[in-house]
């Protein structure tokens, strides 16, 4: 079985690979919640059109209404992950 004669480390700088901190990503995830939402929600009402009228209203206004509901919904998630990060900031300090 041949080895290699010369075991010198490859060419190049060597990368280091530092995890993020705990709550970064419920903090991304729910700001993209947060701004996706209420989008999707008009234009999934105004794929329905204003024809017809689901609950009273019109499909435009009920889930542009709900977008917001899953926006707030979002908001609490980036406000765990927020809350997440600080904590971990200020036990890592001590």
């Amino acid at each position: 079985m041949p080895t290699d004669p010369d075991p010198s480390p490859q060419p190049g700088r060597p990368i280091e690979l530092t995890p993020v901190a705990p709550g970064v990503w419920p903090l991304i995830l729910g700001g993209a919640v947060t701004v996706l939402g209420p989008l999707f929600g008009f234009l999934i009402g105004t794929i329905l059109g204003t024809e017809r009228e689901t609950l009273g209203m019109s499909p435009i206004f009920l889930f542009l209404f709900l977008g917001f509901f899953v926006a707030g919904a979002g908001i609490a998630v980036a406000l765990l992950g927020l809350r997440r990060i600080l904590r971990n900031r200020s036990a890592t300090a001590a």
